[in-house]
């Protein structure tokens, strides 16, 4: 089987976790390393759970870089506390993590990997896009060198979730993401017109936690609070898969329906600042600058996840059975 190598930009970040889960448990994909930036909480913090997350799934080999601690022009952060607890993983606990970040900024990294290896390996951004808005300004060549940008990120028809029109991940750094939108690195996005279609609740939850592995209790764990917030906000029982949904790009692209379009960012500074929109009537005469991903079949994803976190969870436990 021919493997889809991915860097993974995160800011972990309760699906986060899952996402990283996910592409662990998909034979389809190869994941090459993290770069950590702010997000959900703070880069130390995302760093230090991203170290945990890999230390606790035996994934030690795969190197992460920190990176960027605050956005591009804004002074503070908006921060998701509130969805994603203090710690950023919800009600899950780690020990300290043994393993370290490597001695290289994250920015750095993406130059240095995507340069000696171009158009090989892909990069899924999934937290806001200071780090990659960085490496393209800091090194221009490397627009050319990424074989497909895939993101997490906007809402395009539907609402926002960080403002009324602005989706999280876009509203904490816009102008980062205007300067990967107008790059020209070849990019798909998950925005949550989709993401929100992806519902995984507690009853999924329970019946993965039909296995008694630490992978199962650490997905009820890490979700119990982040469902909590769902439902006394959004009124829904269950969590938005927005994170994991990009690995359907890879391992179920037929669950999703694309449209090609001319997408950007606000960033005027008014009250739609971090809006995403698209051009969905061709009036600006610009060409297609990403696939956006305007449908899916939300419950053929969601029964995807959890047949694959099944499978991963029974390996852990014949892992830890066998000593």
């Amino acid at each position: 089987m021919t493997q889809t190598r991915i860097i993974l930009d995160t800011d972990p970040g309760v699906d986060d976790a899952l996402a990283i889960l996910l592409m662990l448990a998909s034979p389809e994909i190869k994941l090459e390393a993290l770069t950590t930036v702010h997000g959900n909480v703070n880069v130390e913090k995302t760093t230090r759970n991203a170290l945990a997350l890999l230390e606790f799934l035996n994934a030690r080999h795969i190197p992460i870089a920190a990176g960027c601690s605050l956005p591009l022009i804004k002074s503070s952060l908006h921060g998701g506390e509130v969805v994603h607890g203090a710690s950023g993983l919800g009600g899950a606990v780690f020990p300290e993590p043994t393993i370290k970040p490597l001695h290289i900024h994250a920015v750095d990294y993406l130059i240095e990997r995507f340069l000696t290896e171009p158009n090989e390996i892909s990069l899924y951004a999934v937290g806001p896009l200071t780090n990659v808005a960085l490496a393209i300004r800091k090194e221009p060549r490397i627009v050319n060198a990424i074989k497909e940008l895939v993101i997490m990120g906007g809402a395009v028809r539907s609402g926002g979730n960080a403002s009324p029109q602005a989706e999280f991940n876009i509203y904490e750094d816009p102008y980062a993401a205007h300067i990967v939108f107008n790059s020209g690195i070849p990019i798909t996005l998950i925005p949550l017109d989709v993401t929100y279609k992806c519902l995984l609740t507690s009853v999924d939850v329970e019946r993965l936690n039909q296995i008694d592995s630490p992978i199962a209790k650490f997905v009820r764990d890490v979700t119990v609070d982040y469902m909590a917030h769902y439902l006394k906000y959004e009124g829904f029982a269950g969590c938005g898969l927005h994170d994991p949904l990009t690995v359907a790009v890879v391992i179920a692209p037929e669950l999703l329906s694309f449209e090609e379009h001319y997408v950007n960012v606000d960033i005027s500074g008014g009250e739609s600042t971090g809006k995403t929109f698209a051009d969905f009537m061709k009036v600006s005469k610009k060409p297609a600058n990403m696939k956006v991903a305007l449908d899916v079949k939300g419950r053929e994803f969601v029964e995807l996840f959890i047949e694959r976190l099944k499978k991963l969870s029974l390996l852990n436990k014949k892992e830890i059975a066998s000593g």
